[in-house]
């Protein structure tokens, strides 16, 4: 079992990764055609089921967990207790972790987002400005 303290640094560590795969996949244009097939599944599907296992590739904060499952799989990080205690606490601590950086990234993207939409807005009124 490891120190508390390197315990902190794997946890805030593996979050990094769990926040990024979780984003790419219900985000970003990569993985559009799953985005929109998910999507359309979780609203259309037949079953109750099968539209809520879709849901789960639309939604970051759901998908999080999988991934944790899966970094947790590839690098038995326990946290505070030993065995499968310290698998359901660290499961739960890294969706936590992930889910924060995925908000700062999103605020962050967001107001990216604004100033280059207010340099644009600007850049127009230049040229209008320029040629009037």
């Amino acid at each position: 079992m490891l120190a508390p303290a390197e315990q902190i640094f794997w946890l805030l560590t593996l979050a990094a990764p769990v926040a990024a795969v979780s984003w790419v996949v219900t985000h970003e244009e990569l993985f559009r055609e799953l985005q929109q097939f998910s999507k359309r599944e979780s609203r259309q599907a037949p079953t109750t089921v099968r539209r809520k296992e879709f849901y789960l590739l639309t939604c970051e904060f759901c998908f999080s967990h999988y991934v944790s499952i899966g970094f947790l799989a590839l690098t038995h990080f326990q946290l505070l207790l030993p065995g499968w205690r310290g698998y359901v606490v660290a499961l739960f601590a890294l969706v936590w972790i992930a889910n924060l950086y995925m908000s700062v990234y999103a605020h962050i993207r967001l107001d990216v987002k604004q100033e280059r939409i207010e340099i644009k807005r600007k850049e127009t009124a230049l040229k209008e400005k320029r040629t009037a």
